[in-house]
Parts: structure tokens; sequence; C-alpha cells
């Protein structure tokens, strides 16, 4: 219904199903899926999965994880971004796609200007893409709950 041009990705596996008729998507709207104390983790797509399970995980070695799902990148939500940044003072973005260009540098733009704070971003590094089964990529690439764990680890290590 959207006049304007968008531009759609789909995963091409069945993936788990976390929204709800209690989270609709909007256009330009990130919901937190999550509240947490510790850090944020802004996620976008199949990625807000991984995130929801990695603050699972968190959660019994004592960190609070905000999960905030960003369906959209443009419009990006700043409001609810920079909201919880300001709560947590960390944030880590994962996305299944290439970081610059895309939502970890959109954040990391908007965090450094307005409310500069620790940040890692966790998606495609500047590398080709692969063929293989999506769940061997998603290991190769570093897209798992497991590497959103450790990213956490590390931003509050130091």
């Amino acid at each position: 219904e959207d006049p304007r041009p968008n531009y759609l990705r789909l995963a091409r596996e069945a993936t788990p199903v976390f929204t709800t008729d209690r989270t609709p998507f909007e256009i330009g709207k990130a919901q937190v899926f999550r509240e947490g104390s510790d850090v944020t983790i802004v996620a976008t797509g199949t990625m807000t999965y991984q995130a929801m399970v990695a603050a699972e995980n968190l959660a019994k070695d004592g960190i609070s994880a905000e999960v905030v799902h960003c369906a959209t990148i443009k419009p990006l939500d700043e409001k609810t971004i920079l909201e919880s940044a300001r709560k947590t003072g960390r944030v880590i973005t994962a996305e299944e796609a290439q970081v610059t260009g895309g939502l970890g540098g959109a954040v990391a733009e908007l965090l450094g200007e307005n409310h500069p704070v620790p940040l890692k971003r966790i998606g495609v590094k500047d590398r080709f893409g692969e063929s293989g089964k999506p769940d061997e990529l998603l290991r190769a690439f570093g897209l798992t709950h497991t590497h959103i764990t450790l990213a956490v680890h590390e931003i509050i290590e130091k």
C-alpha cells in the first residue's frame, strides 16, 4: 500500500516466527521485544530471532540485554534506538547483510551524531556471498546467537 519504492528481503528457508499480533509491522517503527539494562541489541530480519536467543543466554550470565527489532532500516526509528542506547550505554547491531550501508552503518551514524556509545556490528564484513546450507552460512559469516553473545561479552568487558 506504500506508494514509495521499497526493498523487501525474504529468507530462503523457514525461520522461527517471533512476531505476534501485538507486534505488527509498521514502516519506520522499531519495537522493543525484550527490555534490558546492560546492552542494546538492535536486530533486523531473521537476526532478531538470533538476538532473542542471545538475550536468553546472556541472562544466564547475569547480563540484561534489550532487544530492539528494527523491521525497516530506512526510515530508521531513531527515537526508539536512541532511547535504548541512552538506557543501556552499549549497542550491538545484528543483520544478515553487509554492515556497511545497512543497519549497522545506519545505527553507527545515528549514535555517532547524537549519542556516542560503544558499538559492535554483527553482519557480513565486506565479503562476497557464498553458497551453502543456511545454518552453515550463518556460522561461516558469524551471524549466530553465539556470535552475538560473544560480542556482548566483549563490549561489556571494555
